[in-house]
C-alpha cells in the first residue's frame, strides 16, 4: 500500500512543512498517504524536494527536519 512507503518519522497528517527556494514559498502538507505539494501526492519529502528544485535532496534535510550527521549513518 502507498502508506507503508510514507516515512515513519514523518509529522503527523496534516502539519505543513515551509521551505523558500528560489525566491518561492513552498507548502507541503503532510498526508497519510504521503506529502501534498500544489495538489499532487508524493511518496517522499525527497520526491517533493526534487520537484521542486529539479536536483536530488534529502527531503529532511530540505525541510529542515533533520541536520546533517544527526542521525546514524548520514554522510
Amino acid at each position: 500500500s502507498a502508506t507503508a512507503a510514507v516515512d515513519p518519522d514523518a509529522p503527523p497528517p496534516g502539519t505543513v512543512l515551509t521551505r523558500s527556494h528560489s525566491g518561492t514559498t513552498h507548502e507541503v502538507t503532510v498526508a497519510a498517504d504521503g506529502f501534498v505539494w500544489r495538489g499532487t501526492t508524493y511518496r517522499s519529502l525527497s520526491a517533493v524536494a526534487k520537484a521542486i528544485t529539479g536536483t536530488h535532496w534529502n527531503g529532511r534535510l530540505f525541510f529542515g527536519l533533520a541536520r546533517r550527521g544527526a542521525w546514524k549513518g548520514a554522510r
